[in-house]
Parts: C-alpha cells; sequence; structure tokens
C-alpha cells in the first residue's frame, strides 16, 4: 500500500464529501492511504476536518497530528510557517470543509506559496460541486465560468445578473454562481425577474447527497415552480 512516508515529501490536497455523504461513494481507496501517511494538516475548520480524519479511519489518533487553521484570517507569514514540515521532509494534506481544498477555497493560497517554493503538490480525486453541475446541467461544458457568491446589495446584484446572463450571448459561456444557503430562495427570485424568459436556468443542490436535486429548464418554465432551497448548498448555473 502507498504511504506518504515512502514518497517524496509533497503538499497533497484531500478532497471531502460535499455533506454527509458516505465517504466510500465519493472519494477512492487510495485517498485514505495517503491520508494515513500524514502527520501535518492545514484545515479550513478543525472541527469538521478531524471528524473527516475519524470518519475516513476509526484508527486515526487525532491527538497525533498536527492541526494549522486556515481562514480568511490567516496571515500570510503563517501560512508560510503552515510548510515547514516540508523542508523536513514530512508530507503536509489540505482539507477543505467540503468538496476540493483551492478550489473557491482559502487553501489556494497554501498551495501558491508551496509552488513557489518547488515542493511538489499532489491533488487527490474527490467530488467539486462546481466541476459536477457542469456535467449535470446540459450547459457548455467547453467554456464555463464560477463567480462565487454575487453582491448582497440588490442593484448590484441585478447588475451582475445582467452582465453574466450577456455573457451567456457573447461569448457562449456557461454561468455558475452560489449564494450563502440560508439566502438561496431569494437569488432564485432574483434571477427569475432579471434574466431573460428563454434563458435556461439549473439549479444543481445537495450534489452526491440523499437529497440530490439538479434539475435545468428555462427562466420561464421554472415561474411558480421553484423547490425550496433554503439552507441547502446549492450551485446555480445559467445559460441560453
Amino acid at each position: 500500500m502507498p504511504k506518504t512516508d515512502s514518497m517524496q515529501a509533497s503538499l497533497f490536497l484531500i478532497p471531502v464529501t460535499l455533506g454527509e455523504t458516505d465517504h466510500r461513494r465519493v472519494l477512492p481507496e487510495y485517498n485514505r492511504e495517503v491520508i494515513l501517511g500524514i502527520k501535518h494538516f492545514v484545515v479550513e475548520n478543525l472541527r469538521s476536518a478531524r471528524r473527516f480524519l475519524k470518519k475516513t479511519d476509526p484508527a486515526i489518533v487525532i491527538d497525533e497530528l498536527t492541526f494549522y487553521e486556515l481562514n480568511k484570517h490567516t496571515s500570510p507569514e503563517d501560512v508560510a510557517g503552515y510548510l515547514a514540515p516540508l523542508a523536513k521532509g514530512e508530507s503536509v494534506g489540505v482539507i477543505s470543509e467540503a468538496g476540493c481544498p483551492a478550489v473557491a477555497d482559502p487553501g489556494a493560497d497554501v498551495v501558491a506559496i508551496a509552488q513557489r517554493k518547488g515542493y511538489p503538490v499532489v491533488p487527490l480525486v474527490g467530488p467539486s460541486s462546481i466541476l459536477m453541475a457542469v456535467m449535470a446541467s446540459g450547459f457548455n461544458g467547453q467554456s464555463f465560468a464560477f463567480h462565487g457568491y454575487l453582491p448582497i446589495d440588490a442593484g448590484e446584484r441585478t447588475a451582475m445578473l445582467k452582465k453574466l446572463e450577456g455573457r451567456i450571448y457573447t461569448e457562449n459561456q456557461t454561468q455558475l454562481f452560489i449564494e450563502t444557503p440560508y439566502r438561496n430562495n431569494k437569488l432564485v427570485e432574483d434571477l427569475l425577474r432579471t434574466c431573460r424568459p428563454s434563458t435556461k436556468l439549473c439549479i444543481a443542490s445537495d450534489i452526491t447527497c440523499d437529497s440530490e436535486y439538479i434539475r435545468t429548464k428555462s427562466v420561464k418554465d421554472w415561474g411558480g415552480k421553484l423547490p425550496d432551497l433554503s439552507k441547502k448548498p446549492t450551485i446555480f448555473l445559467i445559460y441560453k
């Protein structure tokens, strides 16, 4: 079985499940083998990372591991220090709160430093809600753009939606964005009010979970038939 102690010390990007999904459904066994060889982890959320590791293998002794917390308040100096084990020949793992590290995630800062310093960076296979939403939407998978969160201000949000919708028609590009789960329903209302009736909207919610919901309809056809998306992780996609 491969273990990181027999490999070159690397920064491993370790995907986690998207919600309460059995990890065996979405994560390869190889990931578990890699994790067992790592003692240092850079994590977005300490509690959820520890829980994920215990689910991966109950034999893992959490108290024997070192955790470095990474969020929007972490200074660049601290981030650089998190990679110190690599200089000693010890691998480091990066664990996001959900999905793939460094994609719409602060883990990208760690990866950038590792690349600058010449350390090997190894992305492991796992679920990406962004890619899975594109796969299931029926939209253009050759050209797409993920924009993260849209502006909270109503006027700015409407202007952004119109701008992104314009790209659909001028650049033939699928547009993706997200919202804080408790504001999902409001975003859908804004979409239906702002976009052309013929523009297609895909709502991809709870991807890989038992309650997964992925549907594509025109804005006109969505009218009056919207699912309740409150508190559900959801990706919204628009295309022509």
